[in-house]
């Protein structure tokens, strides 16, 4: 360890209340592709939230269990994926009164007050799709080495769909929910050992097929310019810990990169399904109850998402 390290620890998460079997969503039209082929991919249940329940409310819920642990943050990341999720305000209010105040009701100044953390300053992340909260990490780890006097920091992901959107994208079954996380120089839980993004503003408003055509290419370059950027080799890698999409994709990937299948690990697909940017979090809290990761072991963290954008982490075990 060096005194430019930074580390990440404190993981917790939140799902939209309401759960629903792959046959129920499927029936209530919640889905464009039939089961069968949700099923094959790995998928058998999600979360949708429920009425009344924000992507705020998420968030709330998702902090809860670790404000202790973010106690004096000298700031929030607050990634949202959906724009809509970025403003808490009234729509309806801005059009009677035209004052835009009501679309800036920005949720991390809201999280900063409900959470007593008044030397945070407020970072809002929105356009990194999927991939935010890993984004929010690469960025409080660039804040930490040049600011190390923020201390610690406070990474937030929340998204909600909108009432009556499909709950299906790019052939992946979408839960609502939220992530949080602590990034700091306190070397406890995982030193961040290297982040990397990749980002193809070409295919910004790709269609699920352009979506799964790049996903393999640009994925498999993604983890070798990020194993490059850490300067470590495939079999270095004890455990990968992806987003939740169809299984076989990482079959094909375990292959093409010589990463071990057994070490390959998303096991929670089939009860939560793709929880937008909250995959990597809830595969990985889901292996520390599984499996006593050693000190020393290193994971990677991929993940992809619209814009087209790729970010994958590197941790490694305290």
């Amino acid at each position: 360890m060096t005194s430019t390290d930074v580390f990440v620890h404190d993981f917790s998460l939140a799902l939209g209340r309401r759960e629903h079997t792959l046959e129920e969503s499927v029936a209530a039209g919640r889905t464009h592709s039939p089961a069968s082929a949700l099923f094959e991919a790995g998928f058998r249940r999600h979360r949708t939230c429920g009425d009344g329940e924000s992507a705020y409310d998420l968030a709330r819920r998702a902090v809860a269990p670790i404000a202790t642990a973010a106690e004096g943050a000298g700031a929030i990341i607050y990634a949202t994926c959906l724009p809509l999720n970025g403003n808490i305000g009234d729509e309806a209010r801005f059009r009677e009164t035209r004052d835009v105040k009501h679309v800036m009701d920005f949720p991390v100044s809201h999280l900063q007050a409900d959470f007593h953390l008044d030397r945070a300053a407020a970072i809002g992340l929105g356009q990194q799709a999927c991939t935010s909260m890993l984004g929010s990490m690469r960025i409080a780890r660039a804040l930490l080495r040049d600011e190390p006097e923020l201390g610690r920091i406070l990474c937030v992901s929340s998204d909600r769909f909108p009432p009556g959107a499909e709950h299906e994208q790019a052939y992946n079954l979408i839960s609502d929910g939220a992530a949080a996380c602590v990034v700091s120089l306190q070397p406890r839980g995982y030193r961040i050992v290297a982040c990397h993004q990749i980002t193809n503003g070409a295919l910004a408003q790709a269609s699920d097929d352009e979506t799964v055509g790049t996903y393999f290419s640009y994925t498999a370059r993604l983890l070798r310019e990020t194993l490059a950027k850490a300067k470590l080799e495939p079999g270095q890698i004890d455990w990968v810990v992806p987003q939740n999409t169809h299984a076989k994709a990482w079959t094909i990937l375990a292959r093409l990169l010589g990463l071990a299948q057994d070490r390959i690990y998303f096991e929670t697909i089939g009860d939560i399904g793709h929880v937008i940017s909250a995959d990597n979090v809830a595969n990985l809290m889901q292996l520390e109850r599984a499996v006593a990761i050693p000190s020393g072991a290193r994971l990677l963290l991929p993940m992809a998402g619209f814009g087209l954008n790729w970010q994958a982490v590197i941790l490694e075990k305290v």
